[in-house]
C-alpha cells in the first residue's frame, strides 16, 4: 500500500483547522445553553425548539455540501479552498450568534433563530470539507490516526480557550454587570482566532490523493450508503455519543454554578478541568492505540463512562466541589479516548463501502456523519431545554432541591446511558487495523485489474481499427 508521511508542520496545520471548527463546537457544547437562558434571556422551552428545528436544515445542507465537494475541484484542491474563502463569513456568524440585541422578547427570538441558522450553515460549509481533507492528505491509516490525534488535541485547545477566556471576560468588572456585552466581546476574540486558524490550515496542508468520484444520482448514493453496514454503525455511534457529550457539556456550567455553588472562577475551572482531561486523553489515546486494539478501546471506554457517571451521581453531593472535580476529570478523560479512532474510522468505512459495492461514496458519507453529529447536538440541546423546564429551572436564582437533582442527573446518569449504548453498538464494528490492511489490498487488486482490463480493451480497439 502506498504511504505518504506527513510532516509535523502539516499535522499542526491540520489540527489548526479543527481548532477553528471547535470555536463553534465547544461553544455549542459548553456555553450556548447557559448563554441563551441566563444572558440572552430565552425560555428553556423556546431554546429547545430552536435547537431542534434548526437541525432540520442539516438534512438538506449537509448532503448538499458533501455533493458539492465531490463535484468541484480547484487549483488549490478539492477541500482546502473553503477554509480560505469562507473563514471570514464563518467568524462573523459566530460573533453575531453571541450578540444580544435590544428589543422585546419576540425580536430577540427572531434574532436567535436568524443567527443560529447563519452559524449552522457556515459551520456546514467548512466542516464537511475539513473532515473530508484527511482522506486526501495520506493513504496511510497510521498517519491518519496520528494526524487526527493532532487535530483533536488542537480542538481541545480551542475548547480550553473557550472555557477559560469566555466566562472570565464576560464576567469582568469592565462590563459593569453587562454580561451580554462581555459575551459578545469574548466570542469576538474567538471568531478572530477561528479565521486565523483556517487560513493557517489552508496554507500548511496539501492534498496528495485524488479519489475518482463516480457521477451518481443522489438516490443511488443513499442506497449505497445504506448498504454500508459499518458506516451505519458509525452514524449511530455519532448521534448517540454526541447526545451524551453535549448534554453533559451543556449542563456543566449550571452544575458548577448551582449544584456546587461555585462563583465565576469555580465555574470556569470546572469547565477547564473537563477540557484539560480531554487534552490529556488525546495524547493517551495515541499511545494506547499503538499497543492495544483501537476498536476495543473505543468500545470499553464508552461503556466505562456509563459506569463512572452512575458512581458520580450517587457519590457527589451539593457543594462537594473537590470530589466533583475529580469525577468530572475522570469522565472527561475516559470519554475522549475514542475520539481519534472515530474520525479515522470514517475514511476506513468509506473504503469498506467502496470495496463492498465497487462504487465510492465519499462526500455524502462525510456529509452524513456531519449531519448526525449536528442532529445529536440539536437533540441534546432540546433535551437540555426541556429537562431544565421540567425540573423548574429559573435563571440566576437559588434552585430547589428538585431542580438541583435534575441538574445532577443531566451531568451524570442521563449522558452516561447514551455512552454505554455507544459501547454496546461498537461490538458490531469490524474494521480493525488488520481488517483494513486486507481491505486496502483487495481494493488495489481490483483497481489494478480494472486498469489492465481498460488497457487491453484499448489495444483491441486499435487492432480492430487497423484491420479496417
Amino acid at each position: 500500500m502506498s504511504s505518504q508521511k506527513l510532516s509535523y508542520l502539516e499535522k499542526v496545520g491540520f489540527g489548526a483547522g479543527d481548532m477553528a471548527v471547535n470555536v463553534v463546537i465547544s461553544s455549542m457544547m459548553l456555553i450556548i445553553s447557559f448563554f441563551y437562558t441566563d444572558v440572552f434571556g430565552l425560555k428553556p422551552t423556546d431554546m429547545a425548539i430552536l435547537f431542534l428545528s434548526v437541525r432540520l436544515l442539516d438534512a438538506i445542507s449537509d448532503p448538499l455540501m458533501g455533493m458539492i465537494t465531490d463535484k468541484y475541484t480547484t487549483r488549490w484542491g478539492r477541500y482546502r479552498p473553503y477554509f480560505l474563502f469562507l473563514s471570514v463569513p464563518f467568524g462573523i456568524s459566530v460573533f453575531l450568534t453571541f450578540s444580544t440585541p435590544d428589543g422585546d422578547y419576540n425580536a430577540k427570538l427572531m434574532w436567535a433563530y436568524s443567527t443560529y441558522i447563519f452559524v449552522t450553515l457556515m459551520f456546514t460549509s467548512v466542516t464537511i470539507p475539513y473532515i473530508s481533507l484527511i482522506g486526501v492528505m495520506t493513504s496511510d491509516p497510521k498517519e491518519r490516526l496520528s494526524a487526527n490525534g493532532y487535530r483533536l488535541f488542537f480542538a481541545k485547545i480551542a475548547a480550553f480557550l473557550v472555557t477559560i477566556i469566555v466566562p472570565k471576560v464576560a464576567a469582568a468588572d469592565y462590563w459593569q454587570g453587562n454580561m451580554a456585552l462581555g459575551y459578545q466581546f469574548a466570542m469576538g476574540i474567538m471568531s478572530v482566532l477561528a479565521v486565523v486558524m483556517f487560513v493557517f490550515c489552508f496554507a500548511t496542508t496539501k492534498e496528495r490523493l485524488e479519489h475518482q468520484v463516480d457521477e451518481k444520482p443522489l438516490k443511488e448514493q443513499f442506497t449505497l450508503l445504506l448498504k454500508n453496514d459499518q458506516w451505519l454503525i458509525l452514524a449511530g455511534v455519532c448521534i448517540l455519543g454526541t447526545i451524551g457529550y453535549v448534554v453533559r457539556g451543556s449542563v456543566a456550567l449550571y452544575y458548577a454554578k448551582y449544584y456546587l455553588g461555585g462563583d465565576t472562577s469555580i465555574q470556569s475551572a470546572f469547565l477547564a478541568t473537563g477540557v484539560s482531561a480531554a487534552i490529556l486523553s488525546m495524547v493517551a489515546s495515541t499511545w494506547i492505540t499503538k499497543r492495544f486494539c483501537k476498536i476495543k478501546l473505543f468500545r470499553y471506554s464508552q461503556m466505562a463512562v456509563g459506569v463512572i457517571s452512575f458512581a458520580m451521581y450517587f457519590l457527589v453531593g451539593p457543594n462537594d466541589i473537590f470530589l466533583a472535580f475529580i469525577f468530572y476529570f475522570i469522565i472527561s478523560f475516559v470519554v475522549d479516548l475514542h475520539a481519534p479512532v472515530f474520525w479515522s474510522a470514517i475514511t476506513e468505512a468509506v473504503d469498506y463501502g467502496h470495496n463492498k459495492t465497487d462504487k465510492r461514496v465519499a462526500g455524502l458519507a462525510f456529509g452524513g456523519i456531519s449531519f448526525f453529529q449536528k442532529a445529536g447536538m440539536g437533540i441534546a440541546g432540546a433535551i437540555v431545554g426541556w429537562l431544565l423546564a421540567y425540573f423548574n429551572y429559573n435563571p440566576s436564582q437559588q434552585q430547589s432541591e428538585f431542580t438541583l437533582t435534575g441538574i445532577a442527573l443531566m451531568l451524570t446518569i442521563i449522558p452516561g446511558v447514551f455512552h454505554y449504548f455507544v459501547g454496546l453498538l461498537m461490538k458490531r464494528y469490524l474494521i480493525t487495523d488488520a481488517a483494513y490492511q486486507k481491505l486496502i489490498t483487495e481494493l488495489q487488486v481490483k483497481e489494478s485489474n480494472q486498469t489492465h482490463s481498460t488497457s487491453s480493451d484499448s489495444k483491441n480497439t486499435v487492432v480492430v481499427s487497423g484491420a479496417k
